[in-house]
């Protein structure tokens, strides 16, 4: 299968889930969940399944990415202790750091969303991000195998390429995602640079994923197009004293 046939085909996949999750009412706020990482009913079951699992409750460092779905993730993070890494979205600020010791506990709910993210966490220099104990994504669908894929942009993909470039993680942090069982699908098919899951979360499941192939490594730097002028991407490359 070409590149671009593998384009398509994932097309094609987030298209069919998106109308489904429309179509049967399963999408919640923001609709429509087109273009986006669906939000759903039941993602509070689905991450409630998460926090039961010892991945949960060994993890003091969690990465989470921006989007609705998640942010119960997010909030039971700050509410259990645990220090929050999120992106920025589109990683056009970089990662902001959410510490629940800085944070009145009175306002953990709103600093979980975006907008209060920017209020109580601080945007952090990529030479002061914690080690990675956990990472959480978004998931537009998930296969059996553990492919992920996303919305489409890529930028789950830089973010944890970023993070393995620094050393913050590495083959062995577990990536896991919560999503509706409408989202499971039989087959996606993958490029390089793409995640793979060791665990999803489903209102009804939880499914652990035998690796079917190694974990994206570092930044694939000739792939990077646009994305090569935001900041974080500028700092990355001075760091590693690459010219782009």
């Amino acid at each position: 299968m070409t590149i671009s046939d593998i384009k398509r085909v994932k097309n094609e996949i987030r298209k069919r889930i998106w109308d489904i999750l429309e179509r049967e009412n399963i999408a919640r706020f923001p609709r429509p969940v087109y273009g986006r990482i669906p939000n759903f009913v039941g993602a509070e079951e689905a991450a409630n399944r998460l926090f039961r699992t010892s991945l949960w409750r060994k993890a003091k460092v969690i990465k989470v990415n921006p989007d609705s779905p998640q942010k119960p993730v997010r909030l039971k993070a700050l509410l259990d202790g645990k220090i929050v890494i999120m992106a920025s979205p589109r990683l056009k600020r970089g990662f902001i750091l959410l510490d629940p010791r800085t944070i009145p506990a009175f306002s953990y709910r709103y600093a979980s969303t975006i907008r209060g993210a920017f209020v109580y966490g601080r945007e952090i220099s990529l030479q002061g991000l914690p080690m990675i104990d956990l990472v959480v994504t978004g998931s537009v669908a998930i296969d059996k195998q553990g492919n992920r894929l996303g919305k489409g942009g890529g930028y789950a993909e830089l973010e944890y390429a970023i993070l393995r470039e620094l050393g913050l993680v590495n083959e062995y942090t577990p990536i896991v995602t919560t999503i509706h069982d409408k989202q499971l699908v039989n087959e996606i098919p993958w490029e390089p640079h793409d995640l793979v899951i060791d665990a999803a979360f489903t209102p009804t499941k939880t499914l652990y994923f035998k690796a079917s192939r190694t974990k994206p490594g570092g930044i694939i730097w000739d792939i990077l197009g646009e994305k090569k002028e935001l900041p974080v991407i500028r700092e990355l490359a001075r760091l590693k004293s690459i010219t782009l």
